[in-house]
């Protein structure tokens, strides 16, 4: 497994399409998806590799001065609970302190609505997030937005 910096617009951009299109239970949402991928051109981009075959990626976003978010991150369905997510975390918690940042969030979907989220919500957990706040309707009234925080 390589972990790597993508600065390649279109190769971002591929990346982020072979593997949310992969994950439906999270990124079904066409149009959703299709923003993720436009975005992920201009954002920091980190990807993890299977020889040359792209099985995850990470991508950060300024949300305030002193912040940066976890914009969107997926791993193959094949590849979870290998290290793939925590090793794309960790660099880009690098790349964020190394940039200046002095906090990183993340939102998903609150705990306790689905289970595929729910495992979501205990990964960042075991990473350190902690919860911040939960917005009810940022989305919509099925699924409450979790924002969660941590100090760099």
């Amino acid at each position: 497994m390589e972990i790597r910096v993508i600065e390649d617009k279109n190769t971002k951009q591929k990346v982020t399409r072979v593997v949310l299109e992969a994950l439906p239970d999270w990124f079904g949402v066409s149009e959703s998806r299709e923003n993720y991928i436009t975005e992920s051109a201009d954002l920091p981009f980190i990807a993890a590799y299977d020889e040359e075959k792209p099985v995850g990626f990470i991508c950060l976003k300024e949300t305030g001065k002193a912040t940066m978010e976890i914009h969107v991150m997926g791993v193959l369905a094949e590849y979870h609970r290998n290290g793939i997510g925590r090793a794309l975390f960790q660099k880009a918690k690098e790349i964020a302190r190394e940039s200046g940042y002095e906090f990183l969030q993340v939102k998903t979907v609150q705990m306790g609505k689905y289970e595929d989220y729910d495992r979501t919500n205990r990964f960042y957990q075991s990473l350190g997030f902690k919860e911040f706040e939960v917005f009810p309707l940022l989305w919509d009234e099925w699924n409450p937005c979790q924002i969660y925080v941590m100090s760099l």
